[in-house]
């Protein structure tokens, strides 16, 4: 049964999530610190019942796709009213583990990536192919979260920079991920982007994107997000290296469209960014 629950929450897409919100608590701190557990663990929580929900939101589309149909409530291994007993549970359980490690604002701040994940991304993904571009903004809510439980103000440059780029970088994230499994959402009656546009037209959209990403990275280190200058160097480094990369989606030499490859490159250049940040906060 662990295992479901574990898939239930979509548990790969939470530690991610939780390892945000750990990030916004330590840029406001400088530290870590035993004052992170709640808050961390409240996310983590919060946002598994959040992901469980929209597990269930989506359990008839689900049953439609190739690669969900074998999720737990789909597939039958968690019935639906189990699965409204582990939402209800974990979103109460992750609400005052919140509250108790942050404070008011944080709960609302958590309460707010719910709502918007659950209710306005999801249902807007039935609607418009570009559901991924609204929906970018949970991506933005979980450091603030950590950011306010350190006792950090949400007004702060600081938060507000670092918050828009993880923003920013959702945006092709969804893009890709939507991309890779446009046929999967085409089966399942969901608008897709790959029949709205040629495959020249998708590549020079996602480079785009990602290069809006990389200009908003840059912010980090031009406004002293980071103060190390070798933290400074290694994230002005990653971010070329990944513009680099990206366009050689200009290039006539690029056969196809390597979708994969490039939501792996994204995915691995935040991991290199976070890191970047943790290691100047906790060294200084």
């Amino acid at each position: 049964m662990l295992k479901e629950i574990l898939e239930l929450n979509k548990i790969k897409i939470v530690s991610a999530v939780t390892l945000t919100t750990l990030l916004g608590f330590v840029m406001a701190t400088g530290h870590f610190s035993t004052d992170a557990i709640l808050p961390v663990l409240g996310i983590f929580i919060l946002a598994g019942g959040s992901a469980a929900l929209n597990q269930y939101q989506e359990r008839g589309t689900d049953l439609l796709m190739e690669r969900t149909k074998n999720r737990p409530i789909p597939s039958g291994r968690i019935s639906e009213k189990q699965a409204l007993i582990i939402i209800i549970f974990e979103v109460i359980l992750g609400s005052t583990l919140l509250y108790l490690g942050s404070n008011f604002l944080g709960l609302q701040l958590g309460l707010l990536a719910l709502l918007w994940y659950n209710g306005i991304y999801t249902p807007l993904k039935k609607k418009s192919a570009y559901a991924v571009i609204p929906g970018a903004f949970i991506g933005a809510i979980p450091p603030a979260v950590g950011w306010v439980a350190g006792g950090g103000l949400l007004s702060d440059p600081n938060i507000l920079i670092t918050a828009f780029f993880l923003f920013m970088w959702q945006i092709p994230h969804f893009w890709l991920l939507t991309l890779m499994h446009g046929k999967d959402y085409e089966q399942a009656g969901f608008p897709s982007i790959s029949s709205r546009y040629s495959e020249i037209q998708l590549k020079r959209i996602t480079f785009i994107w990602t290069l809006a990403t990389a200009v908003s990275c840059f912010f980090i280190p031009v406004f002293d997000i980071v103060d190390s200058v070798s933290q400074k160097i290694i994230i002005g480094i990653s971010t070329i290296a990944l513009i680099a990369v990206f366009l050689k989606l200009f290039s006539n030499e690029e056969q196809g469209f390597a979708i994969k490859k490039y939501f792996i490159i994204i995915n691995v250049f935040l991991l290199f960014v976070m890191i970047s940040i943790f290691i100047d906060k906790v060294a200084n």
